[in-house]
C-alpha cells in the first residue's frame, strides 16, 4: 500500500439552495477496500460522481491515482473503473461478446482484447456460459460479467455501487471473494453499499456520510467502539470470585446463575490491561472473557440520529 489512490479535501457541491456535499475530506490507501456508508440522499451518489469525473465540485481538490480530477479527467478515467447498481451488459449479446465489445470500445488491439476476455471468462468463471446470451445469465451471472466488463481495461481503482444488491446469499459471498481477490492482486476498491455486513466484511476502512458531511471515519472496530453499549463479559468457575469481582468492578451487572459479570468498557488494549490488572491484584481467576461491542447497524443509527435513515442490514 504505497500512498493514496484517491484524496479528497475540501470537497463541495450544491445545487441552487441545496448543499450536497459540505467539505468532504478523503484518503484511500492503495490496495485498500474504502466503504462509503450513508442514508438515502446522504451524498454518496454525488461524491461518487465528483471522484469519477462526472460532475465538478464547486470546490475542493480531488486526486484520483494522481491525477487532478479537474485538469486530468482524461487520465483519470483511464485509470479507474465503474461498475454501478444495475448491470450494464447488452443482454442481445453472449458473455464472450460482451467483454469483446468492451476491448473494443477501449481500442484494444483484437489478439489483446480476446486473451484479457478468454482470462476474465475464466477468472470470473463463466467459460461455460461464455457463447449464451446474457439475457439467458442468472443475476449473479449477470454481477461477474458486470464487473469483468470493468476489468478489461485494467483499472488501478475501481468504483463498487451496490455490488450484490438483489443476488442471493451463495453469490454475496462470491462476489465477495472475488473483490477480496482483487484487491489482492493490488487493485484499489471504493465501495457503496446498503448493507453494513458486507462493509464489516469486506472494509479495510469505512466513512458514514451524513446530509453532506463526514461524520465518522475509521475501521469497523474503532466505529464500533465509539458507540455505547461495549462491554467486557467476564465468566468465572466460583461464586465467590463472581462476588469479590462484582465489588471491584463498580458499575458492573452480574448474572448469578450463569456467574458472568458484564464491565462496561470499549475493549481496547489499555481498558482490557486494566482490568485484568485489577482482577489480578485481588487474586480473581476469571475462566472467560469477551469483548462484546455494537454492530455496524448500531453505529449507523447512533451516527446518522435517525432511525428511519436506516439501511438494509443482512
Amino acid at each position: 500500500m504505497n500512498g493514496s489512490a484517491i484524496a479528497a479535501s475540501g470537497l463541495r457541491k450544491a445545487y441552487k439552495d441545496k448543499t450536497v456535499l459540505d467539505g468532504i475530506d478523503l484518503d484511500v490507501r492503495t490496495g485498500t477496500i474504502f466503504a462509503l456508508l450513508g442514508p438515502n440522499g446522504a451524498g454518496k451518489t454525488t461524491t461518487v460522481n465528483v471522484l469519477t469525473t462526472l460532475i465538478t465540485p464547486d470546490a475542493g481538490k480531488v486526486v484520483v491515482a494522481g491525477h487532478d480530477v479537474a485538469t486530468e479527467a482524461k487520465a483519470v478515467r483511464a485509470a479507474i473503473g465503474v461498475t454501478g447498481q444495475f448491470a450494464s451488459v447488452d443482454n442481445l449479446l453472449t458473455g464472450q461478446e460482451n467483454l469483446l465489445m468492451m476491448a473494443d470500445l477501449l481500442h484494444l488491439p483484437k489478439k489483446k482484447g480476446k486473451r484479457i476476455a478468454d482470462h476474465l471468462l475464466d477468472r470470473f468463471e463463466l467459460v461455460e456460459a461464455a457463447d449464451k446470451p446474457a439475457s439467458s445469465y442468472s443475476g449473479g451471472m449477470r454481477r461477474k460479467l458486470d464487473l469483468a466488463m470493468t476489468l478489461v481495461g485494467e483499472p488501478q481503482i475501481i468504483f463498487l455501487d451496490e455490488p450484490t444488491t438483489g443476488l442471493d446469499p451463495r453469490s454475496r459471498r462470491t462476489m465477495w471473494e472475488i473483490i477480496r481477490g482483487l484487491v489482492a492482486d493490488g487493485t484499489t476498491i471504493f465501495l457503496t453499499t446498503q448493507y453494513l455486513d458486507e462493509a464489516d466484511e469486506l472494509a479495510n476502512r469505512i466513512a458514514v456520510l451524513d446530509q453532506g458531511r463526514l461524520v465518522a471515519e475509521g475501521t469497523a472496530d474503532e466505529l464500533k467502539r465509539q458507540i455505547p453499549g461495549s462491554h467486557i463479559r467476564l465468566l468465572f468457575t466460583q461464586r465467590h470470585e463472581l462476588d469479590v469481582a462484582a465489588q471491584v468492578l463498580p458499575g458492573s451487572t452480574r448474572n448469578d446463575e450463569e456467574l458472568t459479570l458484564r464491565v462496561p468498557g470499549d475493549g481496547g488494549v489499555k481498558s482490557l490491561r486494566a482490568l485484568l490488572d485489577r482482577l489480578d491484584a485481588h487474586s480473581i481467576e476469571v475462566e472467560e472473557l469477551s469483548v462484546h461491542t455494537p454492530d455496524l447497524d448500531d453505529v449507523f443509527l447512533a451516527l446518522t440520529g435517525n432511525a428511519n435513515k436506516k439501511v438494509n442490514a443482512r
